[in-house]
């Protein structure tokens, strides 16, 4: 699914990896679950954006659920794509433990990877879901190459943030920036 857009920022191409972001809530488990797809293209493709925008679901799973491969095949898919800029949307409760990965990984590359993902389910009125996907629009085509972490309207460098569950948000270890 593409849509039309500034050809000179280049395509956004987003990794789906379910979390949060991209689930729903089961009242039979009284817990939330990832969608089998992926609804984040549809969305996406709702904001009527003025870019272009790739999708490829790697896998749809709680983050505390996903494996090496998993992670892997997220590295993968960056390094086979041609594109520049990357959204990967994710879990936020080891978030910051894949970005770290592929941070291993990645050593050398002319990407930016920007990772997010919401506390609550997108389509939830509290949502976090819709601003965290809209500011990491909004900033990827500012950052330089690299990879990041971008949560509650911030941007982290993955060897800096921890979630602070008590809070429901993402925090620097190193304190206010």
């Amino acid at each position: 699914m593409k849509s039309k857009g500034n050809e000179k920022d280049g395509t956004i191409h987003f990794i789906l990896t379910g979390g949060t972001i991209d689930s729903y809530y089961n009242g039979t488990k009284d817990t939330v679950e990832p969608y089998k797809k992926s609804v984040l293209p549809r969305i996406v493709s709702d904001m009527k954006l003025h870019i272009k925008t790739k999708f490829t679901q790697v896998c749809m799973k709680d983050s505390r659920n996903l494996t090496e491969n998993d992670m892997n095949n997220v590295v993968k898919t960056i390094k086979k794509s041609k594109e520049k800029y990357f959204i990967v949307c994710h879990g936020t409760y080891c978030m910051p433990d894949t970005a770290r990965y592929l941070a291993a990984r990645l050593k050398k590359h002319n990407k930016i990877i920007l990772f997010t993902g919401s506390m609550v389910p997108i389509g939830f009125f509290n949502s976090d879901a819709m601003f965290n996907l809209g500011f990491s629009i909004s900033e990827i085509f500012h950052l330089k190459s690299g990879i990041y972490v971008s949560m509650n309207g911030k941007i982290f460098l993955p060897n800096e943030i921890a979630k602070l569950i008590s809070q429901g948000q993402f925090i620097s270890i190193f304190g206010e920036k």
